[in-house]
This record gives C-alpha cells, structure tokens and sequence, in this order.
C-alpha cells in the first residue's frame, strides 16, 4: 500500500497536480476512449488512485456508477470540488489506501487503476484485494509507467528525489514482470498497448479478466 509519508507527498502536491496540464493529451483521450468502450452502462466501477478525479468524472456519464479512491485527502477534496461543479450525482470521492480497497467481495463489474501500480509497494496485496472487488469475468483496467524500460539514470535519480522529499515511493519493473504479476493473481490478460504520442511509450495498458473458479 502507500505510506503516510507518500499520502503527505501527495497532499502538498494535489493543487499544483491539478491545475497542471495532462502531459500527453492525445495518449489520455486515447486510454479513455478505449476504457469508455470496454465499460457498460449498467457497471458499477471503482478507480483506485484516482488523483483528483478528472478520469472518474469523464466517465461516470457512461456508467451506473463510479467509486474513486485515493491515499491523498488533498486529492479527494479537489475531485469533490470538480464533482460538485459538474453536478455528477453517480461519482463518489473516498480517501482510502491503494492496497486496501474497501468494499463487498464480487460488487464491481470494472476496476481501474491509472498511473498507479509502480507507486504501490505492496503489488501482490493490492492484486489480490481488486480480485476479490471484482465479479466473475470483472476487467481490471490498468495503465502504469513501467520505470525498468526508461532511463537507467531515473534507478539513481529517484532515491535522492526521495530522500530529499522531492518524489514518493517508487518500484521499477518491467511490463513482462508486471503481466506475471497480474496473470499470478488469478487474471488472464486479454489486451495490451501503448497509446502514447510519442515513439518510445514506458506506460502500458492492459486490460485483465478475473478468471472464474474452476467447477469442482
């Protein structure tokens, strides 16, 4: 799960995080579009990282309902801000742990976690705890940084960035080691892509089905 210190990180960062422009819009609307087409509007859906709620609010119109969590207070109170001057009555803001999703076994049909997983120190938790939200045949819809195919001088960079207070928790693994990860936790991965701009995408996208229990 994240830690006090990171949910301290990210309350300090929470208003200038919101007000700074998405880096790679085309790449978001992109992972959007393909999230929204994958959704029903029957679902019940919960975002775990939520940030400050700008992909839960753009999809709650297509959806039953939507629950979006985040460790940052500061976050949550920002998407409560946005969710009220949108007048968006299906999308609910709460502050929870990344590792630690609340909720009844089987009661999502879809869970989300954007720009995430390599901030969680605690994967097979987390994994484990989204496996359990979902029902039969739920998607897990991921898309995260997979920092061991970027820059090897980020291994460096980043310990010092923590150190001084300047950068949260952060784990290094690669697509590969993420999708073992997922398939170990009881997922088949149906899709994987890269919607970025750019020529070199670090941030994989994979969708990944709760297998059913098999018959006795």
């Amino acid at each position: 799960m994240l830690r006090d210190a990171d949910a301290q990180f990210w309350n300090r960062a929470a208003r200038k995080y919101a007000a700074d422009p998405i880096a790679d819009l085309a790449g978001y609307e992109r992972t959007l579009a393909r999230t929204r087409g994958l959704l029903r509007s029957s679902d019940i859906v919960m975002e775990l990282g939520c940030g400050t709620g700008t992909t839960a609010l753009k999809l709650a119109p297509f959806i039953s309902r939507i629950v979006a969590t985040d460790v940052s207070s500061e976050m949550i109170a920002v998407a409560r801000e946005k969710a009220l001057a949108q007048a968006c009555p299906n999308a609910e803001f709460a502050v929870a742990p990344a590792g630690r999703a609340a909720g009844a076994d089987s009661s999502c049909d879809a869970v989300l976690a954007f720009n995430l997983l390599h901030l969680v120190a605690d994967r097979p938790a987390m994994l484990q705890d989204v496996h359990r939200l979902l029902k039969p045949d739920g998607l897990f819809i991921i898309k995260t940084p997979c920092l061991s195919e970027m820059n090897p001088l980020i291994r460096v960079a980043v310990p010092v960035m923590r150190l001084i207070g300047k950068a949260p928790f952060v784990a290094f693994f690669s697509a590969a080691e993420l999708e073992n990860e997922i398939a170990g936790a009881g997922f088949t991965i149906v899709e994987r892509a890269r919607h970025g701009s750019g020529r070199k995408d670090a941030r994989i996208f994979i969708v990944a089905r709760k297998q059913r229990a098999a018959a006795a």
